[in-house]
């Protein structure tokens, strides 16, 4: 484990559930399903959008010098690779979360006490990252994790994936190894709260980075 950070109507389209298919549907027209865990819903997928849920385009931010000085809403691709989108999602960093707008309508980005009844109801920290990770390894084939993808059983339907980050510094780091998803929630020293899940172990780990950096986003239902 290395040492981390220390981050066909109008243009206006509303976003929409479907209880009978469990899918959901973002302004951008990206389509999400959705699982029940516990008493929340959540997305089993990480968000992708590029717009923001009035219709706003969220700024593309390609360059490591142009994502260094950010101090303002931008997302990415990892390794700003477009093709990385319908797999793993957008990063995006914590201004963009704290517009309120990245969520689409009816929903929003957990709280860090939403994060933590999620947690506690998979079996708390220590067995509940293996819960939320998807199954299989790269190397046998069989999922996109890197092995040995510890205690992973995706029982809770999360289908987490490892998705990488964006450095403070624009480098991009750890898919295949690492994902995280950000809170809307700050912590005591002006950071914001995130989970995080390696492959190595079973584990949630509840961390304060740099809004800087460029992390995955889950959404939860109203």
């Amino acid at each position: 484990m290395c040492a981390l950070f220390l981050t066909t109507s109008s243009c206006k389209k509303s976003s929409s559930t479907t209880p009978a298919t469990n899918t959901i549907t973002d302004v951008d027209g990206n389509i999400y399903h959705y699982v029940v865990i516990g008493t929340q819903t959540w997305m089993g997928e990480n968000l992708r959008t590029t717009k923001y849920n009035d219709g706003t385009a969220i700024p593309l931010v390609t360059q490591d010098s142009a994502w260094r000085q950010l101090i303002t809403p931008g997302y990415c691709w990892y390794n700003n690779d477009a093709s990385n989108k319908n797999t793993y999602g957008a990063l995006y960093n914590w201004y963009a979360v704290n517009t309120g707008k990245l969520a689409p309508t009816g929903w929003h980005i957990p709280t860090d006490a939403e994060w933590t009844i999620l947690t506690i109801y998979l079996g708390g920290d220590t067995v509940a990252g293996g819960k939320m990770k998807s199954t299989g390894t790269i190397e046998a084939g069989t999922g996109v994790w890197y092995s040995p993808n510890a205690g992973a059983t995706n029982k809770s339907g999360f289908s987490a994936l490892p998705a990488g980050y964006r450095h403070g510094s624009g480098a991009f780091y750890e898919s295949g190894d690492f994902t995280s998803w950000w809170s809307s929630s700050v912590d005591s020293t002006g950071d914001a709260w995130d989970r995080r899940l390696y492959n190595t172990d079973g584990d949630v780990f509840r961390i304060g980075d740099g809004m800087f950096i460029g992390l995955s986003v889950r959404c939860v239902r109203n």
